[in-house]
């Protein structure tokens, strides 16, 4: 079974969705960022997974990790 991809929340023209890397299309569109948050935090949970939030300007504003962090943390 392949690997789960992360999880990305990103703006749209007409909103906020979420997206695994390397998708063509979006799991998930919603009209505003703390709806697009909570759907993707959601998924990342379930999935084990990292959930990177970008900001408007579509840079990298905020990352969080559900799974397979090494406890504790290495380095």
């Amino acid at each position: 079974m392949a690997a789960k991809k992360n999880i990305h929340t990103t703006p749209t023209d007409k909103g906020w969705q979420n997206r695994r890397e390397d998708a063509g299309r979006a799991t998930s569109t919603h009209k505003t960022k703390a709806e697009a948050q909570a759907a993707g935090r959601a998924s990342a949970k379930k999935d084990g997974v990292e959930h990177i939030i970008h900001k408007k300007d579509g840079t990298i504003g905020e990352r969080n990790s559900y799974g397979n962090d090494p406890h504790p943390p290495q380095g």
